[in-house]
């Protein structure tokens, strides 16, 4: 119960910071879209798209620390909890210096006969992808403080970091838009600039606040704990590289058959998907250190439960803005962007409709994670992640259409989510059967149900603002209504109305101060 009540603590604070953020993420995708113009738009997708792939990154590996972390912290250890720390920022120098050479070694063939770009940005091309190679070294060596942080349940360090992030974003759509500087190149370095601040703040932050961070490397050397961590976290890297390759392979892929253009559009759609899909996230980032510590602390039933309704949890908060954004895209994006390329549309529903299913199964990765049997799972996971990329790759040889590579992903997403269920069960001891009826068949049903009554309003109604307002209220209370009744089992609603009548006593406790 008292877990519970921490993750809705920490999910109601991330939630808080994303009804900041996003709106203002949004608006500065406009605003640089307007200063860089569509074709610069996709050349810094493609280009820069290093620092998004390598943020996909950092978060993968803080999780793989902050599985260890965690794991400690529920068996009560501290000295572990300090060794693990230490080892984990020794490691994270290894990978940086590892990933310094692959980058550079990538850069030197994608800029000789990969990429298409046109020759008079080319240079600018190179100077960009030198400022994403910066910013990324120092992603690296920062996942420890970011593991630290989220194993700490600290919720509110991250959500004040992301509303300044977000601001200063804004600052620089702002500054781009009037600057007399190449804007592609200022842009490219004040976002340099940027990931940098944020992840030293982050570590001074860390080493201010956490007992744990005592960085004595020599002290707290210990080879089996430095082995155990490398090879987990080698394995993790090889899932999350694999996953950040196929996602930065979109770009790549698009730009070798259609141009820039299409990377704009691509972009858009990334940019969207990416923000809505921050409330199943959120969740996940609240939820992760409960399911370790639980496992840590030898309570595998626990875990399991916990995982399950955090899987279904995660699925209905994308849906309840999923659907109408599905619903409402054509209008959604002309007031967003006004212009945008061809394509634009299509891309954006279906990478929605993707991430739509990964979110079922995704939680999954941390109850497999939290037991620590990785290795099969993660080679078989990667080798899903990257054969759409090399599906598509051969259908555009043949002339099919560019959308036809998110179809492909779709699918894929479906095998990955079957794959995950049965390592599930055979690591961690998830009854299949009980997470298909449980979890998949009703977050099914419940989705199909709900889109289909948000969808009336488009039987008798252009697009228009009277339509998306309809559409949303529509969507909102048969979310609540439906989900109530067909989403959740006896046993788990009760545990939602111990943890709603928690959260209403604690305001009320507020109100009366």
């Amino acid at each position: 119960m008292e877990a519970a009540k921490r993750v809705a603590k920490n999910t109601g604070i991330l939630y808080a910071r994303m009804a900041i953020t996003v709106f203002i993420s949004l608006y500065s995708t406009r605003l640089i879209l307007a200063a860089l113009g569509v074709a610069d738009f996709g050349l810094f997708n493609v280009v820069g798209g290093v620092i998004s792939m390598l943020s996909f990154l950092n978060s993968s590996m803080a999780a793989a620390t902050q599985r260890f972390m965690s794991f400690a912290q529920g068996a009560g250890d501290l000295e572990k909890v300090k060794r693990i720390f230490n080892m984990s920022s020794l490691l994270h120098w290894c990978i940086a210096v590892l990933v310094f050479i692959l980058l550079e070694s990538a850069g030197y063939f994608f800029f000789h006969g990969v990429l298409n770009i046109a020759p008079d940005r080319l240079e600018v091309a190179k100077l960009i992808f030198q400022f994403m190679v910066i910013s990324t070294l120092f992603t690296v060596i920062s996942v420890p403080y970011e593991a630290v942080i989220t194993s700490h349940e600290n919720m509110m360090v991250y959500a004040v970091l992301g509303v300044i992030e977000a601001v200063l974003k804004l600052g620089i759509a702002f500054y781009i838009t009037y600057t007399g500087i190449d804007h592609l190149v200022m842009y490219g370095v004040l976002m340099a600039t940027l990931s940098i601040f944020l992840l030293l703040v982050k570590r001074i932050y860390c080493h201010q606040v956490y007992e744990e961070c005592d960085l004595m490397i020599r002290k707290y050397y210990h080879k089996p704990t430095l082995n155990e961590m490398a090879g987990f976290a080698g394995w993790s890297l090889l899932g999350s590289s694999s996953s950040m390759v196929a996602n930065y392979g979109i770009s790549v892929v698009l730009n070798i058959f259609f141009g820039t253009i299409l990377n704009a559009a691509n972009a858009i759609s990334a940019q969207l998907t990416g923000q809505l899909s921050v409330l199943g996230n959120n969740l996940l980032k609240a939820i992760n250190p409960i399911i370790t510590k639980k496992e840590g602390s030898g309570n595998r039933q626990a875990m399991l439960k916990t995982t399950m309704m955090s899987c279904k949890l995660s699925f209905f908060m994308l849906s309840f803005f999923f659907i109408p954004a599905i619903i409402e895209m054509p209008f959604i994006l002309k007031i967003w962007i006004k212009s945008f390329p061809e394509f634009t549309l299509l891309f954006c529903i279906l990478a929605l409709g993707r991430n739509q299913i990964d979110q079922i199964y995704t939680p999954l990765h941390s109850a497999i994670g939290a037991v620590g049997n990785i290795k099969e799972f993660q080679i078989i996971n990667s080798l899903l992640a990257l054969a759409p990329i090399i599906v598509s790759y051969f259908l555009f040889l043949n002339h099919f259409e560019s959308y036809s590579l998110f179809i492909v992903f779709i699918i894929f997403s479906l095998l990955s989510g079957i794959n995950t269920i049965y390592y599930a069960q055979k690591i961690c001891g998830l009854s299949a059967v009980l997470f298909i009826r449980n979890v998949v068949l009703r977050t099914t049903l419940t989705f199909i149900i709900i889109f289909t009554i948000s969808y009336l309003p488009s039987f008798f109604l252009q697009g228009n603002a009277l339509k998306l307002a309809l559409t949303c209220m529509l969507s909102t209370i048969s979310s609540i209504i439906i989900i109530w009744l067909f989403g959740f089992n006896k046993e788990e609603k009760k545990l939602l109305i111990t943890i709603i009548q928690s959260l209403n006593n604690k305001l009320n406790l507020l109100k009366v101060k």
